[in-house]
């Protein structure tokens, strides 16, 4: 396991606590941000660790913000990640036991004591690979790409009726020309 770690400014000061952490575990990781506590949007941070779980440079991410709700959002816009937002040690297991989520977010406000144990939780969880875990992820996923399929065919179906409607304007106006001219 490789874990890509990174926060907002509100997350930073938890990010280089969990960062110690990790260390002293000898648990690899990459930090990718920020990197101080100057207000940046947590948006590119929480894409920085999605990106590099989807091209497969780490494995699982942590996420941290004021309140992990944002970065969670981010998070699971992105195809192929499943970022759960946790507040407890069970939460975390869970998440990862019954949802294979290969994201945890967090809120800066928990106690370095609860993020010990969310990001022991979370780290010793295996995923429970049974029919009734496997079929409830594959109909998140299908989610992903049904909605992805739907936006693509309505974007085509705009164009569609936009090219048409330009066709008819284009016509209709070389057409009352001619008209003119063959008065």
């Amino acid at each position: 396991m490789k874990i890509g770690i990174a926060s907002d400014h509100r997350g930073y000061k938890t990010k280089t606590k969990i960062i110690k952490y990790l260390k002293r575990k000898r648990i690899e990781f990459i930090d990718f941000g920020t990197n101080d506590t100057n207000s940046v949007d947590y948006n590119d941070f929480a894409i920085k660790v999605t990106d590099a779980i989807n091209n497969g440079e780490i494995t699982n991410g942590i996420l941290v913000c004021g309140t992990g709700i944002g970065m969670s959002i981010v998070a699971n816009k992105v195809k192929g990640i499943m970022c759960a937002k946790v507040d407890n040690a069970k939460e975390a297991k869970l998440c990862k036991e019954h949802n294979n989520a290969n994201v945890i977010s967090l809120s800066s406000s928990l106690s370095f004591f609860e993020v010990k144990d969310i990001i022991d939780a979370y780290i010793k969880a295996k995923f429970k690979d049974e029919e009734r875990y496997n079929r409830r992820i594959d109909k998140i996923k299908s989610l992903e790409t049904s909605y992805s399929n739907e936006v693509k065919n309505n974007i085509s179906k705009s164009v569609k009726k936009i090219k048409t409607s330009s066709v008819k304007k284009i016509t209709r106006k070389n057409n009352s020309k001619k008209e003119e001219d063959n008065k």
